[in-house]
């Protein structure tokens, strides 16, 4: 059986901490086509690719003439058009993750042709808060969102709040931070669950991120309680992070949209 294509190369490998990677794909002998800040992608590897060092096993082997793929949220801005960014997390026991951590710069991957998703910013309207909830790798796609609205969302203020165990897995921090001091309206909130594990003491925020909510953290960067007449909340990553922060804000009369009813709350569930 021929073997799976691969359509890309990994030009650009950043290593977050352990087990958190952000890669940088550019296609070959094609071009990205158009889409939009916070769709995702797929990306993919041919079974027979090797596994990353410390590793678990797999609970089925992959067959080595199969391309395994799984669909990643985009970090990059649609107009950066020479390559897309990912930001991914480790698990052990998959089966795309531990070859994708093996990769080094110059190794082939697959990209599939067209990028899908409705997690858009457009759907809040222009003269809204914006309140971005992450955890972990779910921070991926608000950078997009950010690298591509920002400086036209001037008229309403937006929140990133950014959920995780240790400090050094705030990603993108000194990119978030410097846009802070670039555009007035953005505040960054990051919060660290583990801080006894600390090297240096954390003088953040601890617990999890929808705690920043209920603690008043964003009403106090916004300088007053967002109500589901001003703000809208997006929400991506962890499963119990984004059923907390549902059940939170529908005690608020927060309403989650779908594609047949307009609503407050934006939901990106790809666990």
């Amino acid at each position: 059986m021929a073997k799976p294509l691969t359509n890309a190369v990994l030009s650009e490998r950043l290593d977050v901490a352990p087990g958190l990677v952000i890669l940088k794909v550019a296609p070959d002998g094609w071009q990205l086509p158009e889409f939009s800040a916070g769709q995702f992608a797929v990306m993919g590897l041919p079974g027979d690719a090797p596994r990353c060092e410390g590793a678990g096993p797999e609970p089925e082997p992959a067959a080595p003439d199969k391309l395994l793929k799984r669909a990643y949220s985009i970090a990059s801005s649609p107009r950066a058009r020479e390559a897309l960014e990912f930001f991914i997390a480790l698990v052990p026991t998959g089966s795309l993750t531990p070859r994708l951590f093996a990769l080094q710069r110059g190794a082939r991957v697959f990209i599939g042709p067209k990028m899908s998703g409705h997690f858009l910013m457009e759907h809040a309207p222009e003269d809204k808060q914006i309140v971005l909830v992450g955890t972990g790798t779910g921070l991926a796609p608000y950078i997009s969102m950010l690298r591509t609205h920002l400086a036209a969302r001037s008229r309403c203020q937006i929140a990133v709040l950014h959920g995780v165990r240790h400090s050094w897995d705030l990603a993108y921090r000194t990119e978030l931070e410097a846009l802070c001091k670039q555009h007035k309206n953005l505040r960054y909130l990051p919060v660290v669950s583990r801080p006894k594990d600390e090297k240096s003491p954390w003088n953040g925020p601890t617990g999890y991120v929808q705690d920043l909510w209920t603690r008043g953290a964003v009403a106090a960067a916004f300088g007053r309680q967002p109500t589901p007449g001003d703000t809208h909340v997006f929400l991506c990553g962890n499963p119990g992070m984004i059923d907390g922060m549902v059940t939170t804000l529908q005690k608020e009369d927060f309403v989650e949209q779908t594609r047949e009813h307009p609503g407050q709350i934006h939901v990106e569930r790809y666990w």
